[in-house]
C-alpha cells in the first residue's frame, strides 16, 4: 500500500492545501493529513478544532484520514508504515526550507518525501496570511474551505 502523510499545523487548513491534497490523491492508496502537535508554539485554533476542520473538508473522501503527531515526522511515519511524506511547495524558498528538511529525514530513515507545486490560484495562500486576515477583520472565505468557521 502507498500510505503518504502531508503533514503540517494546518492553523487553519487552507485552500492551498486543499490543493495539494486533492492532486495527490492519485499518487497514493491511503493520504494521512497528520497534524503535527507541538506545545511551544501558540495556535489560533484548538486541535480539536483543526481536526474537524480537516474531516469536515475531507468527509467524502475515503483515501483520507486524519490523526495527530507529536514528535519526529518520520517516527510517525514509521509508527503508521507511511512511504511517503507529501509537502507542498509555494515559491523557491519553501523550496530551499523542504530540501533541507527532507535531507535530514533521508539520514534518520529511508521515507521519501514527495513534492507538487501549488497552483497558480493558491500559491499566495498561507496558514499565516489566513491568521493575519481573520485577526484584522477581513473575508478571509476565498483563502479555507467552508468548514473554517469562526
Amino acid at each position: 500500500m502507498r500510505r503518504a502523510i502531508f503533514p503540517g499545523s494546518f492553523d487553519p487548513i487552507t485552500m492551498g492545501h486543499v490543493d495539494i491534497i486533492k492532486r495527490s490523491l492519485p499518487l497514493f492508496d491511503e493520504l494521512v493529513i497528520a497534524i503535527g502537535v507541538n506545545s511551544t508554539k501558540k495556535y489560533m485554533f484548538s486541535l480539536e478544532q483543526r481536526k474537524a476542520f480537516i474531516e469536515a473538508s475531507f468527509a467524502d473522501e475515503p483515501k483520507i484520514k486524519v490523526d495527530t503527531y507529536s514528535g519526529l515526522t518520520v517516527d510517525y511515519c514509521q509508527s503508521i508504515d507511511a512511504n511517503f511524506i507529501l509537502r507542498g511547495l509555494r515559491n523557491p524558498a519553501d523550496f530551499e526550507f523542504e530540501k533541507t528538511i527532507t535531507q535530514v529525514n533521508r539520514r534518520l530513515s529511508s521515507i521519501e518525501t514527495v513534492f507538487l507545486l501549488t497552483s497558480s490560484e493558491t500559491s499566495f495562500i498561507s496558514s499565516s496570511i489566513v491568521r493575519e486576515v481573520i485577526q484584522f477583520g477581513g473575508d478571509y472565505s476565498s483563502m479555507v474551505p467552508s468548514a473554517v468557521k469562526l
